[in-house]
């Protein structure tokens, strides 16, 4: 009874002295709220004309009725190949993005390198994170061409801001005591990541991959309306033209092209985790 009751003194004085933060809690809500309302001040008014109106119903009727014919068409204008050149330029731009990432991945973990170091690599990262694909896209474009090759390299630098960030964490999460057990076998740099590193993250990796190829897939699809391949250049023109069955057609071959490829990456991505 005795013990019960010091117990229960215990939790009393707990809940009496525990911190009092509602003071922090209300200046970051009244933060939240005013910056909400400054950022909404910045906004028109949501208005729709009847021109408007039109144009949204017209687009309506062209997903509800596809253009049937270059949906099936088997040609170099058809959907399906411009699919298949999007999933190309997805799947090549995270590769690209990967081989880049990796390595300095492993030069900007605190863990695995020198802080100085480390930190000089962070802020490269940094840089490479700061423009987004479109401009890349841009960029190479003017090197390369108008050109699925543009898109390949504009979507692997995109990339390796992502990758690079994700697996820095994982690096600095590591087990550290298998890596100070090969240390003190005398195991090189190279074999200490080789041996002790790779085993441990390569899931992980995998996963963040698939991850980046998902989100790889639709920057590639916007990608063609400055050139780089893909399928975005047919897309914009068609509703530029106001070709909205066109239009249907392709954004229903993107969203089932999405979904399967979703349904694959969580797949691969349970079997990972199951190990």
């Amino acid at each position: 009874m005795n013990t019960n009751m010091s117990i229960n003194k215990k939790i009393l004085d707990y809940y009496e002295n525990r911190p009092r933060r509602w003071q922090y809690i209300t200046i970051i809500l009244i933060l939240v709220l005013g910056i909400s309302w400054w950022s909404s001040s910045s906004l028109n008014s949501l208005t729709m004309t009847k021109q408007g109106s039109a144009i949204a119903l017209e687009m309506l009727k062209g997903i509800v009725n596809p253009d049937t014919k270059i949906l099936f068409a088997l040609g170099t204008s058809g959907v399906l190949y411009l699919l298949l050149q999007t999933i190309a330029i997805a799947i090549l731009g995270t590769i690209v993005g990967a081989i880049i990432a990796v390595p300095l991945s492993f030069l900007s973990a605190t863990n695995m390198m020198p802080k100085p170091i480390a930190y000089v690599v962070r802020l490269l990262i940094m840089a490479i994170r700061t423009v987004p694909s479109f401009v890349y896209a841009l960029f190479f474009v003017g090197i390369v061409g108008m050109s699925p090759s543009a898109g390949v390299m504009a979507l692997g630098l995109e990339s390796v801001g992502m990758i690079a960030k994700l697996f820095i964490e994982s690096i600095e999460d590591l087990d550290t005591g298998i890596i100070e057990s090969m240390d003190a076998a005398g195991a090189s740099w190279f074999q200490k990541i080789r041996f002790g590193v790779l085993p441990q993250l390569l899931p992980e990796l995998l996963s963040n991959l698939l991850y980046r190829l998902d989100m790889n897939l639709r920057d590639a699809s916007i990608l063609g309306l400055v050139g780089a391949g893909g399928i975005g250049a047919p897309l914009i023109f068609a509703m530029n033209g106001q070709m909205w069955s066109k239009a249907g057609s392709i954004l229903i071959a993107l969203f089932i092209l999405i979904v399967i490829v979703e349904l694959i990456s969580s797949q691969i991505r349970k079997v990972l985790m199951k190990g």
